[in-house]
């Protein structure tokens, strides 16, 4: 495990002192959302009352129009705040990353990391995408690299259309002191079933000029919950070991996340998993720094131990 920084100890150096002279900022920001959000709530009366009387006292058409403008009034409000949340955040992220001798930047632009995991369909289909929170280093001996994505799509159609999001979580790399001969993925078991998923398992897939075969692992508790795909059944019988399983399934509990998969290809692992959104860290009140400071401190750590744990185990050749 990575020797995690305290908490306190940040907030009694540069980082605390730098968060102290916060103060005005976030009292402006407060501000100005006060005074957009007052002013629309007048521009939601105004309206309320205008809708009212030219549409021949349909209440129900002035209320919706009302509330319409109200909520835009709040978020607008809301959105006062966000270059100073910004800011906090990335100073509180940075100040970890410093402590933990990482790289941190709140913008993020994916790699062959990212293609090859859309290339085995590990990432769904989207027509938007948005990077951020990357952290990137060394753990043990192994390169890490870690970020966010939220990948959406619009679905629907006319006034049912709408923006859904197909994958928000946690894209991590783990640098291996070897080339991989083939290509191993792991996968929540019935991910791929024939016949629209009304089918039995698939057997065998193919993506461009790579075929992987379904392979057959020892442990039978990992194959209950785990299907292993790979052109080296071998290699992925020697990469995929028995406490692999567990692993797994401990990050996934510890984040509430969904859907953990992996893929072994290259000289690296990539690893997605379903988080939601992490390592908010900023805040518009001073009081909650404290709690968002450990609470990304403990979110980071998890994964780049999870970087540690899922390196390659000393081993003879197989």
């Amino acid at each position: 495990m990575i020797v995690r920084p305290d908490a306190d100890a940040l907030l009694a150096g540069e980082l605390g002192q730098w968060l102290a002279g916060q103060g005005d900022a976030r009292a402006a920001a407060k501000a100005a959302a006060k005074r957009r959000r007052r002013w629309g709530f007048i521009g939601a009366g105004v309206i309320f009352v205008a809708v009212l009387v030219f549409s021949g006292f349909d209440l129900g058409k002035a209320l919706w129009f009302g509330g319409a403008v109200a909520a835009g009034g709040w978020a607008w409000g809301e959105m006062a705040k966000q270059p100073v949340i910004a800011a906090i955040k990335g100073g509180i992220n940075g100040a970890i990353a410093r402590a933990l001798d990482v790289d941190y930047s709140p913008e993020a632009t994916p790699g062959e990391e990212f293609r090859r995991a859309s290339q085995f369909q590990l990432l769904p289909g989207h027509d938007a995408s948005r990077f951020e929170d990357l952290w990137r280093g060394t753990v043990g001996d192994r390169s890490f690299q870690l970020y966010e994505a939220h990948l959406t799509r619009r679905e629907g159609s006319g006034k049912n259309r709408k923006t859904v999001t197909k994958f928000r979580g946690s894209v991590i790399t783990i640098g291996f002191a070897r080339r991989f001969h083939g290509v191993t993925l792991v996968e929540r078991e019935q991910t791929r079933r024939n016949w629209f998923g009304l089918g039995s398992d698939k057997t065998e897939l193919t993506f461009g000029d790579v075929t992987l075969q379904r392979c057959d692992m020892v442990d039978p508790r990992f194959e209950d919950q785990f299907t292993v795909w790979s052109n080296d059944p071998v290699e992925a019988r020697y990469l995929v070991h028995p406490a692999y399983i567990e692993r797994l399934v401990a990050v996934e509990q510890a984040y509430a996340g969904q859907n953990i998969r992996a893929l072994f290809d290259g000289g690296s692992l990539v690893v997605l998993l379903e988080t939601g959104n992490l390592f908010e860290s900023g805040s518009i009140e001073a009081q909650d720094d404290r709690h968002l400071l450990e609470r990304t401190i403990t979110q980071f750590g998890a994964l780049a131990d999870l970087a540690a744990e899922l390196n390659e185990r000393a081993r003879g050749n197989y």
